[in-house]
């Protein structure tokens, strides 16, 4: 009878490895998969292509085989995996941007590597990684913070339908996407409700592109974008203000600010909608640490939340689901 192997560690091991998530945040970075579906299928063709070191990336490749990511078709030739095929542009989720370590994502990750410290002190890993705090480090490095744009405005857009359809947004008259990138999630609301107005606040660069979006939308007639920050005072008069993966970037500090400036706007008539992974533990806690460490925020329970809006005088008037996400409806005392 042949003896049963486990996992080594019970499995610790496979669930602590950095070898093979590395092995594939380069392979993401150098754009292999698009390489060789391109047709660059040796490992010396793309060691010239990639300017790489033959040898080196003969050896990542390899073990790109082992992990699954690519296969072989022979000596030193390869071709990309079902699973593989995620790290090509263009795919519905994003992955390769999301993990390619020069972009803002990618980049914030190597972070994490400073876990400790942040346990022991509570102050993001961030700054010991770079140097410099995630917000700084952008404003520093225009490339890095349009890939951040861009990537979120990704990441919203696959989950705005069910935003989009989660909550009755057609009941309000005017809804200001506070903070709401490249409009990507404005404007699916926006299609679903066609009585509805819309506005984008963000800083110059997100509204550029969110004025140009609606328009490449055909939303212009009810739609626009302006400049402007959370942390300012917002336009008032709105009858919903929407803060989308916007409050766990921040500490408590800056997001009770963030809440107090979209409370003061909604005033006793309008209500703040906070759109979150409020139900996926998964989410919950992986998000969390990687918020802590990148810029010391929180992704926040709905009791935590609820704790947050009271700060400003709102208070919980609703939570549905909307896909992975929950909007929840906050409103002051009426």
């Amino acid at each position: 009878m042949a003896e049963k192997t486990t996992a080594r560690g019970g499995g610790v091991w496979a669930a602590a490895d950095l070898v093979t998530p590395m092995a594939i945040r380069v392979a993401a970075t150098l754009r292999l998969a698009d390489h060789i579906i391109d047709g660059t299928r040796t490992t010396a063709a793309l060691a010239e292509v990639l300017r790489a070191d033959q040898d080196v990336l003969g050896r990542l490749l390899e073990h790109l085989v082992a992990a699954g990511v690519l296969s072989s078709t022979g000596a030193g030739t390869y071709d990309v995996t079902d699973m593989g095929r995620y790290l090509c542009d263009g795919q519905p989720e994003g992955m390769r941007s999301v993990l390619d370590i020069e972009g803002a994502i990618g980049h914030a990750e190597l972070s994490l590597v400073h876990l400790l410290h942040t346990v022991r002190t509570g102050e993001p890993a961030y700054p010991q990684q770079y140097g410099l705090g995630f917000w700084d480090d952008l404003s520093a490095n225009d490339a890095r913070a349009e890939s951040f744009d861009v990537l979120m405005g990704a990441r919203l857009a696959v989950h705005a339908p069910a935003v989009a359809e989660g909550y009755p947004w057609g009941r309000l008259r005017h809804l200001i996407d506070v903070g709401g990138g490249d409009g990507s999630m404005l404007i699916t609301i926006l299609q679903s409700h066609p009585e509805l107005q819309g506005t984008v606040i963000d800083l110059p660069g997100p509204a550029r592109r969110a004025g140009k979006a609606i328009a490449a939308a055909g939303l212009d007639h009810r739609a626009n974008a302006v400049t402007g920050s959370f942390f300012d005072e917002l336009p008032a008069g709105a009858d919903g203000y929407l803060l989308s993966s916007i409050l766990h970037n921040w500490n408590d500090a800056a997001a009770a600010q963030i809440m107090r400036r979209c409370a003061d706007a909604a005033s006793t008539t309008g209500s703040v909608f906070v759109v979150d992974y409020f139900n996926d533990q998964n989410a919950q806690t992986e998000g969390d640490l990687r918020m802590l460490c990148y810029f010391g925020g929180r992704q926040h329970t709905p009791e935590q939340l609820s704790e947050l809006a009271g700060s400003a005088g709102l208070g919980i008037a609703s939570i549905l689901p909307a896909g992975r996400m929950s909007i929840v409806e906050l409103r002051a005392p009426r």
